[in-house]
């Protein structure tokens, strides 16, 4: 493994779920295709995306904004869910699965953040 971020958890994590997020996406009806569609996987992206940028090692402030903003795309995420919860277009237990896991992924973002020490 080249990189930093290629050997945290949290990456890993975040990167699973953004694949499972996509999965989920792709059964949304076509009239969603350029709103929540585009909006979740955007937003599922962002987490994995932001903390692999925000590992480059520049600065621990630097790591811990770009964790900031990973947490808040994941909270984007969930709701998310809710809207496709809503619009029937995912059941009670894909919603349950995909908060809980979401639910400790933001756990794991924000510990990563809270142990980087200036």
């Amino acid at each position: 493994m080249a990189f930093n971020f290629e050997k945290l958890e949290v990456w890993k994590t975040s990167r699973s779920l953004s694949n499972e997020i996509h999965e989920v996406s792709l059964t949304f009806p076509k009239v969603e295709l350029f709103s929540l569609t585009v909006q979740i996987k955007k937003a599922a992206d962002s987490v994995n995306l932001n903390i692999a940028e925000g590992s480059t090692g520049l600065s621990k402030v630097e790591f811990k904004r770009f964790l900031s903003f990973s947490s808040r795309s994941t909270l984007e995420v969930i709701s998310c869910l809710y809207l496709a919860l809503d619009r029937k277009y995912i059941d009670q237990e894909k919603f349950a699965d995909l908060y809980s896991k979401y639910e400790v992924l933001f756990k794991q973002i924000n510990a990563l953040r809270n142990s980087l020490r200036e």
